[in-house]
């Protein structure tokens, strides 16, 4: 995977340094991109001196640290802090991952935060996620069926189809593997991306859906799919370890089995 870097010629300016803890025997520093759109100034970088013998391990836990104790106009998302609801995705150390399972040992220099690229940035570390979220919505992630639920009220899969979904269910809709796919930078107006598609297959394999000629009638589109030209990025990033890349081409596989060629 490249890694990420802001160019040369970028307008991001050194900023602000705030130290602390001067006597601390282990300290790092961590420069975060800094930007408020209300004050109309360029984006900068500050930089935050942490005893790491006063905070927890992760990254988040020391851009909490920050937050509580340091400057508390930093801005960011965060929820859970067990990597299971994806809100402090960003791009650490040069590549997209959650704030919250990232060790701060596992960065031997200086600790680089910069919000997911190639979003609008509403302040700091926060993205705008609403063109992500619309197109989320467009593969109508929910389950599909004309034939009546059974008398139960359950409708069985066998331990195989169930099978089918493993790798697919887990994604948290973090936005790390299509925010680190060259693909979604140029075309994210059109292109799906790495994080819907795998969701539209998750709906495609599973045996208890009825639409699959309608999901895959609303994917035929030069743009909605085929814009992928498997670079492997995704996969490379994905903090929950799965493979957007193999479901985007299981999703072209299917398109071609039905047009029986």
């Amino acid at each position: 995977m490249v890694e990420l870097r802001l160019p040369p010629n970028s307008r991001v300016k050194e900023g602000t340094k705030h130290p602390s803890a001067p006597n601390a025997k282990n300290r790092k520093d961590f420069k975060i991109y800094r930007y408020d759109p209300d004050n109309n100034a360029n984006p900068r970088i500050d930089t935050y001196t942490i005893d790491l013998d006063d905070c927890g391990p992760m990254v988040l836990d020391a851009l909490i640290k920050i937050k509580g104790e340091i400057d508390p106009t930093l801005t960011f998302r965060r929820s859970c802090r067990e990597g299971i609801c994806g809100s402090c995705a960003m791009n650490i150390d040069g590549t997209n991952t959650l704030a919250c399972t990232k060790a701060i040992c596992d960065v031997k220099s200086d600790v680089k935060i910069y919000p997911l690229p190639h979003m609008h940035v509403i302040k700091d570390l926060v993205p705008d996620m609403n063109n992500f979220y619309a197109q989320y919505r467009s593969i109508e992630p929910w389950m599909k069926r004309e034939t009546p639920a059974p008398s139960n009220g359950e409708t069985l899969q066998s331990p195989e189809e169930r099978e089918k979904l493993d790798g697919l269910y887990e994604c948290i809709l973090c936005a790390c593997c299509s925010t680190s796919c060259p693909s979604y930078w140029w075309n994210g107006d059109e292109y799906l991306g790495p994080a819907v598609l795998l969701q539209a297959y998750r709906w495609l394999a599973d045996s208890r859906d009825e639409a699959k000629g309608e999901r895959l009638d609303n994917l035929e589109d030069s743009f909605k799919l085929y814009r992928c030209h498997t670079i492997m990025n995704c996969t490379k990033t994905c903090p929950k370890g799965l493979n957007p890349a193999k479901a985007i081409g299981e999703i072209k596989k299917m398109m071609v089995e039905r047009r029986g060629v």
